[in-house]
């Protein structure tokens, strides 16, 4: 391991860290997905029902991932995980993926929906490649500046964005009650899989904590506390605004909608909805670009701490009190995919599959790291072991399965790219050792 000079500091506390959950976990997701998992679910019951399983296998991730993060408190998370359960060739696969296709594709995703509702409150010619491209490149800028400013623009963004969604909330229960509210329509178990898809992909986030658990202050206490209250805190807002959509909306018409929360304002102040919600999007998915970009470049730190190859993300700047240059190139690597992206759904399976793979193995890697480590201090121990994280198990094999049949048939050039970054990676990783073993 090559020791980095200069460390992070313990700066965030337990509601800085909870801001950092809420406010990746909450980006623009909720308001693209919602009328398609209502399509899919094929009746407003079911469709509720679709949204709180979601939170409950989201918590049972964010169990395992407490039990994980407080018996290991460094930068990386999964990184640190999979390197002790399986070797260094998992953690630096899982590094390599987070680096080159999941982080960057993350955060050109919510970049992509940014740029798309910016121009709506303001159209300039090519706006929307401009403003993709300059949140990036702005967000990237604050958190480099400083651990301080990224993590109070977190918090800012967070609060906004909560008190926007319950606004929503709100308007929904105040709107003209819809006579035909609860129509339904039809359920077939391939809507069931892709609304499974879509609700847990608008639920990720969960995880992001383990990423600075280094920079957590009394991380035992508060990584829990900060995991467990930000899922809840989600779920509980996801199910009520489901809920203000069917109010306003009926089920029918929530189901068909190409704009589900401007609608949803519309019935109550119908003069300033589109640019509402407009505004609140965007400052969502800011809240979801910051959150992305201050933690995934601790994944890269760590990996460049560990590895002579990539030893220049592994440099925390002694003036600035941050990642650097693994900031810097998590940005460029974003704004190459922002260019590449075609659309809200193709980019989400471009990635899930990859994503679903490495959760899967991170929660094989409780027990792994239970048998190969039993006198190892774990300051908290997952609830309800070991039947909660066999849950999560399940859960990560079906969403393996399912992101990977969908899509094979809907984007198979994307699928092939996914599996071949994780080729490459392996390759670079066998030739670098044979280079730096051969010296």
């Amino acid at each position: 391991m090559l020791e980095p000079a200069i460390a992070p500091k313990k700066e965030l506390s337990v509601f800085d860290s909870t801001c950092i959950i809420v406010g990746i976990i909450i980006g623009a997701g909720i308001y693209e997905t919602a009328p398609t998992v209502a399509a899919c679910m094929g009746g407003w019951f079911s469709m509720l029902g679709v949204w709180l399983v979601g939170g409950l296998l989201a918590l049972t991730g964010a169990l395992c991932y407490a039990e994980l993060a407080t018996t290991y408190p460094r930068e990386g998370g999964d990184y640190v995980y999979l390197s002790r359960a399986y070797g260094n060739w998992a953690g630096y696969l899982f590094g390599w993926s987070q680096l080159i296709i999941i982080r960057p594709g993350d955060i050109a995703l919510m970049a992509f929906i940014f740029s798309r509702y910016a121009r709506q409150i303001y159209q300039f010619a090519h706006c929307g490649l401009i403003y993709a491209t300059s949140v990036v490149v702005v967000l990237t800028v604050i958190n480099v500046s400083g651990v301080k400013e990224g993590k109070w623009t977190q918090n800012f963004l967070t609060i906004i964005k909560v008190l926007g969604l319950l606004v929503i909330i709100v308007a929904g229960i105040l709107a003209p009650r819809v006579a035909p509210s609860l129509e339904s329509g039809s359920f077939t178990m391939g809507g069931l899989k892709l609304a499974l898809i879509l609700v847990l992909f608008t639920f990720g986030g969960w995880n992001e904590m383990a990423y600075v658990a280094a920079e957590v202050k009394r991380p035992q206490q508060n990584i829990v506390r900060a995991l467990v209250i930000g899922t809840i805190a989600v779920t509980a807002l996801y199910v009520l605004i489901n809920g203000a959509f069917l109010y306003a909306l009926g089920y029918v018409k929530m189901a068909a909608s190409e704009a589900v929360a401007v609608e949803t304002i519309a019935t109550v102040f119908p003069e300033i909805a589109g640019r509402a919600v407009s505004i609140l999007v965007c400052i969502s998915t800011l809240g979801a670009i910051n959150g992305l970009i201050f933690t995934g470049a601790r994944i890269s730190y760590v990996m460049g701490t560990e590895h002579t190859l990539f030893r220049v993300l592994g440099k925390w700047n002694q003036y600035l009190g941050t990642p650097m240059w693994a900031l810097v190139v998590q940005g460029c690597l974003s704004i190459t995919i922002v260019l590449w992206a075609r659309s809200f759904i193709d980019t989400i399976l471009y990635t899930a599959p990859v994503v679903w793979l490495f959760f899967l193995a991170t929660s094989l890697s409780v027990f792994v790291l239970r048998h190969k480590y039993p006198d190892t201090l774990r300051p908290y121990k997952i609830t309800g072991y070991p039947i909660t994280p066999i849950i999560f198990c399940t859960c990560s094999v079906f969403m393996l399965y399912n992101c990977m049949s969908y899509a094979f048939i809907k984007t198979p050039f994307g699928l092939l790219i996914s599996v071949s970054v994780l080729l490459i990676g392996v390759f670079v990783y066998r030739l670098a050792n044979i280079h730096y073993s051969s010296n």
